[in-house]
């Protein structure tokens, strides 16, 4: 069973890590100049969790009756989740900057580096184990799609700048190094969590991170004037407006299986693991892109 959800989670992963740089992109292609509503996207799907974690409950008071716990969280976890969050905002912006100004295939190779940054923090972080094989494999793939990217300024969008498009380099290079981070924070919390960890509780995780995220991108989008600016933008938008609300609710939607995947994997195997999941996606986002 462990493995069959191992395998679901990848599943969720996969099609978050396939679609969920393509409709933003998509967004941004055919009309869309707003990067804070697009990193508030990438999290703003939360109240979705919402529909297992119920289905959790009823099945959990059904098991126990009335004496079942409708919050399984603590005040750690809770406090813990909350600032992974904070920090899951900051790499929706950044990574939804490097989108607006690179090609898919740019900021897919360039997220590819993530990989290498995953693999440090998990070994300062929760002292993963490596062998030579995996680091001389982590290399390689570090260093091949960071060569790749370097040599692919020429799927350039038509009419963008040295300097917009060195900033999207570097806000997605930045958002690599970030999310590098956030992987291994999360295994290191269920580490250090006083209670154990079921899937229920993952999902009250993924639900309070990105929470926090959605509130961190909110207040972006409220100084950026962002949803004044919405209606306009999409009466504007290429495809027309109504597949305007289409294109962002997916991208809401998509992104929430890729967060619930990434950290279900870390849950039933490790942060190093769910990098390599995410890295071995590539070739699949390159073809599609």
């Amino acid at each position: 069973m462990r493995l069959l959800l191992l395998a679901l989670n990848c599943a969720m992963l996969s099609v978050g890590a396939g679609g969920g740089p393509l409709l933003m992109r998509l967004y941004f292609v055919r009309g869309g100049v707003r990067v804070w509503l697009s990193s508030w996207l990438e999290t703003g799907g939360w109240p979705i969790i919402f529909v297992p974690l119920a289905a959790a409950y009823f099945r959990r008071r059904a098991a126990e009756g009335p004496s079942a716990r409708l919050v399984l969280m603590d005040p750690f976890l809770f406090v813990a989740s909350a600032v992974i969050g904070v920090l899951t905002g900051l790499d929706d912006y950044l990574y939804a900057y490097g989108v607006a100004r690179l090609p898919v295939s740019t900021s897919a190779l360039l997220l590819a580096t993530q990989l290498g940054f995953t693999a440090l923090f998990a070994f300062l972080l929760v002292r993963q184990l490596f062998t030579s094989y995996s680091i001389n494999s982590i290399f390689l793939l570090t260093m091949g799609a960071g060569v790749l990217a370097m040599h692919s300024s020429s799927d350039r969008p038509k009419g963008e700048s040295n300097r917009e498009y060195y900033a999207g380099f570097f806000m997605t290079l930045g958002a690599a190094v970030l999310y590098g981070f956030i992987l291994p924070l999360v295994e290191l919390m269920y580490k250090k969590a006083k209670q154990a960890i079921t899937y229920s509780l993952v999902l009250e995780i993924q639900l309070v991170m990105c929470f926090f995220a959605t509130v961190f991108c909110t207040i972006g989008m409220l100084v950026n004037k962002d949803f004044q600016a919405i209606p306009r933008e999409a009466r504007n938008f290429e495809l027309g407006e109504a597949r305007y609300y289409v294109v962002l609710a997916w991208n809401a939607i998509v992104f929430q299986f890729f967060f619930l995947g990434a950290i279900g994997v870390i849950f039933y195997s490790s942060s190093l693991f769910s990098g390599i999941v995410i890295a071995v996606l590539l070739p699949i986002t390159e073809i599609l892109g």
